[in-house]
């Protein structure tokens, strides 16, 4: 356990204040114990894994940050099974899941985050997502741990039905054997495609909003919107990609909700679509609602 840790270095935008406490469990025992504590405490906890999908309030938060590290960040594969822990970077299962000739997790090199994140919002990318090779998790409450099936955890596009204080220790994957090679050319054509379309060298914390239910994605939208390049403080929308927001050098969290807000207001105004943000917001940060 820490103190007053600045969560700016936890985020892939880099912005947000301190945590209160952060803690880095290793096994299971260990963040039942943590949750328990922050429940007797009346602390509220979140989970940064690898800091993406986070944009943490300026002040910083006044509870618990968790970082797995541990058994509860390693991964391996073997019988057609990936079994990794909440905190197992995806990159890391990929490889894993590739050096085992399984395929099926190829979607995962589009995703910069762990598998307890990937998880908790049903992560996907290229076609597929986490509800298609989920076998279990494992989730841990501060009254213990018990295993869940997708249907239980009710996995849907970009959600779950987890709730706070609820955090994926580990998880199981069912996956198909495929040649490594395939696998391999399917990842490299993959990651081009990213890199072409994505700002994948620049901060950000991943995908603004969800894809609505319309013929243009979140990202084709607001760039009718006229909003590439639009600019508050230190942050902007990407140029090259308009569903992404880049610490400029010196963004602030409120920067960043500044955009969301008035890129809602645009999609609204514009074609009538509410979009809904994808970014979890951690401490005293708040979106202005929508007329």
């Amino acid at each position: 356990m820490k103190e007053h840790v600045p969560l700016s270095r936890y985020t892939t935008l880099g912005t947000g204040g301190p945590a209160r406490w952060l803690g880095e469990p290793e096994t299971v025992d260990d963040l039942v114990g943590l949750l328990a504590w922050a429940r007797s405490e009346g602390h509220l906890v979140v989970p940064v894994g690898l800091g993406s999908n986070l944009l943490v309030a300026d002040e910083g938060f006044p509870g618990l940050a968790l970082k797995l590290s541990g058994e509860l960040a390693a991964a391996g594969a073997e019988d057609g099974t990936l079994a990794a822990g909440g905190g197992a970077p995806l990159a890391v299962c990929l490889h894993r899941a590739r050096a085992a000739g399984l395929g099926g997790f190829e979607f995962a090199c589009a995703i910069p985050g762990t598998v307890g994140g990937a998880v908790w919002m049903n992560a996907g990318a290229y076609g597929s997502d986490v509800a298609s090779v989920l076998g279990r998790a494992l989730v841990a409450t501060a009254d213990g741990a018990e295993w869940r099936s997708p249907e239980e955890l009710g996995l849907r596009y970009r959600r779950s039905g987890l709730r706070l204080g609820e955090i994926v220790a580990r998880a199981e994957f069912r996956l198909t054997p495929r040649p490594v090679e395939e696998i391999r050319a399917a990842v490299a054509e993959m990651q081009a495609q990213r890199k072409a379309a994505q700002p994948t060298n620049r901060r950000t914390f991943g995908s603004v909003f969800k894809n609505p239910e319309h013929e243009l994605t979140a990202g084709r939208m607001l760039e009718a919107c006229g909003l590439r390049g639009h600019a508050i403080g230190g942050a902007r929308i990407s140029p090259k990609h308009a569903n992404f927001i880049e610490n400029d050098g010196d963004a602030r969290s409120a920067d960043a909700v500044a955009l969301i807000a008035e890129a809602r207001r645009r999609a609204l105004e514009t074609f009538g679509i509410r979009l809904e943000p994808e970014v979890q917001i951690v401490g005293e940060l708040e979106i202005p609602p929508l007329p």
